[in-house]
């Protein structure tokens, strides 16, 4: 995903502003930081997600934090476990934004409704990246991040 923005303002709306995250992100009903202190490695946050299957609360930890370059981590609990991967580069005031995510079932339950999630989930994250750049573009959240590099 292009957005029109240097990298520094989408780390800041994607990495920083949770309390707006539910603006851009498709399903996001809440976003929580759980650990004190700035957002860094070993943060921990808490999504509630609006799913088909109704709602699904997901931990994240995040094992990498490099400001304006990459920020992955795990998910720790929730119906699904696995990694995920938010990657940027910049070209003037463009920047590429990459998500990955490898993700399989938690648990006996989630097992039985992982194909209904396996097709959803990628569904979900593309209306996510695309509400996100017209949510940048548009001019809405930070226009500054708090990180250093």
């Amino acid at each position: 995903m292009e957005i029109e923005a240097p990298a520094e303002r989408v780390w800041a709306v994607v990495h920083e502003d949770f309390k707006n995250a539910p603006k851009w992100s498709h399903n996001l009903k809440q976003a929580e930081v759980l650990t004190p202190g700035p957002t860094s490695e070993g943060t921990i946050l808490r999504y509630r997600l609006d799913t088909p299957g109704g709602e699904q609360v997901t931990e994240i930890e995040h094992l990498v934090y490099k400001p304006f370059k990459v920020c992955s981590g795990e998910i720790v609990k929730g119906p699904i476990k696995g990694t995920w991967k938010y990657s940027y580069a910049e070209r003037k005031d463009l920047t590429r934004l990459t998500y990955q995510m490898d993700y399989e079932p938690n648990g006996f339950a989630a097992r039985l409704f992982f194909a209904a999630v396996e097709r959803q989930v990628p569904i979900d994250m593309r209306k996510t990246l695309e509400s996100l750049k017209v949510y940048i573009e548009s001019g809405k959240g930070p226009q500054h991040s708090k990180a250093k590099p």
